[in-house]
């Protein structure tokens, strides 16, 4: 089931996490320890990169004073490969983490996320991120999202948006389904 896309949005909730209940970036071993959680094995750490891989997907994790972890499909094709970064923008004075295509020029699908923007000042989470870890269910990969992500997702007008790729949602429930990249987003009350 491990593509970069489902690496990268429950690293990115886990880095969330750290940003917005302590107002600081995750280091670098705590990165470390959210990719061998997520199932990724840890296979060199040194000279500033940690290289980690799973049957499925590479991961390269680059802490400086901003944080880099490039996620590329254990095939090699750069096309699908994901990168999320997380930095402190001191123009805004905020905590700012992203997942962005690696190569923009080859990556097939189209990144829908919308980026995590944590006000230093106040604490607060002043973007609409819809982060969650996957799970499969027959034939479908589900995005699992909590009540909370899920009513602030609601208030910013974009439920039907797929919070993925960009494209249509199609509601059943709780659960929908994207008409365009097919993975499903499931809301779960916890």
């Amino acid at each position: 089931m491990h593509e970069p896309i489902t690496v990268a949005i429950p690293l990115a909730k886990r880095m969330m996490n750290v940003m917005v209940g302590e107002k600081r970036l995750p280091n670098g071993d705590e990165v470390r320890g959210f990719l061998k959680g997520l199932g990724l094995e840890e296979l060199y750490t040194g000279n500033g990169l940690a290289l980690f891989r799973s049957r499925d997907v590479i991961a390269l994790l680059f802490p400086r004073e901003s944080m880099i972890i490039d996620i590329i499909p254990a095939s090699g094709e750069v096309s699908d490969a994901l990168e999320v970064i997380a930095y402190h923008d001191r123009k805004l004075n905020a905590l700012i983490l992203e997942i962005l295509p690696a190569n923009d020029l080859e990556y097939e699908g189209n990144i829908g996320l919308e980026p995590v923007i944590v006000n230093l000042e106040t604490g607060e989470l002043e973007s609409n991120p819809v982060l969650g870890d996957f799970e499969e269910e027959k034939d479908d990969i589900y995005l699992v999202i909590d009540k909370e992500t899920f009513e602030r997702w609601r208030k910013s007008g974009k439920k039907d948006i797929c919070p993925l790729c960009g494209g249509e949602l199609v509601w059943h429930g709780e659960k929908a389904i994207c008409l365009d990249c097919g993975y499903g987003v499931k809301v779960r009350g916890e």
